[in-house]
């Protein structure tokens, strides 16, 4: 048995009340701004034109993502492995969600709206000074924003020391990727692949 209407579901769950309703805001106000500002790390969320979704994590410095003003945030697209999920996404559909997340803090942010890729002399200059400045940046113009209440990080315990597994319970990358993709060589090691990744970030 599955719900297959939202009647259905709302006669399940019923309907947001008071400010779980009304807190769903249209633009950027200060707390927002600030809570952007001390965020070192989104989830972008975005879709192609099949309406296939894909979820991606962008991080960097706090602030790394940029207020234009209150309808417009600007993130850095740091250099990747080139798959460009998301980015393709982006030119085909425009739509994008974001959650932005400060470590030790449950509460989250969430953004949406409509998203273009930016190449202007203008936005790059903001990141000149990075090691590694991006070739492109995903404009966002604002639609929705709203702070999201923490039960899912407190249930999670996400900041908690105790929660962090001991590294070594999960095998390294190269090993799964290896076993995904049936390469019979040695993988390269956490501290290797460590190592490689300081070049990029």
């Amino acid at each position: 048995m599955q719900i297959t209407s939202e009647e259905e579901l709302r006669a399940l769950y019923g309907f947001p009340k008071g400010r779980a309703k009304d807190k769903q805001l249209a633009r950027l106000e200060k707390h927002s701004i600030q809570f952007i500002s001390l965020s070192p790390f989104v989830l972008i969320s975005t879709s192609d034109k099949q309406g296939r979704l894909d979820c991606s994590p962008r991080g960097g410095e706090q602030g790394f993502v940029k207020v234009l003003d209150e309808q417009t945030l600007l993130i850095p697209d740091s250099k990747g492995n080139n798959r460009l999920d998301s980015l393709v996404n982006i030119v085909e559909t425009g739509n994008v969600g974001c959650l932005f997340m400060i470590p030790g803090v449950d509460e989250t942010l969430r953004v949406n709206g409509d998203a273009c890729l930016s190449i202007s002399k203008e936005h790059l200059a903001l990141f000149s000074g990075w090691k590694n400045p991006p070739k492109s940046c995903i404009k966002i113009s604002i639609t929705e924003v709203f702070l999201h209440c923490a039960k899912a990080l407190m249930r999670s315990k996400l900041w908690h020391s105790d929660s962090q597994i001991v590294r070594t319970e999960l095998p390294t990358m190269g090993r799964m990727l290896n076993d995904q993709l049936s390469i019979y060589e040695e993988p390269e090691t956490q501290a290797q692949m460590v190592e490689r990744y300081q070049s990029d970030l």
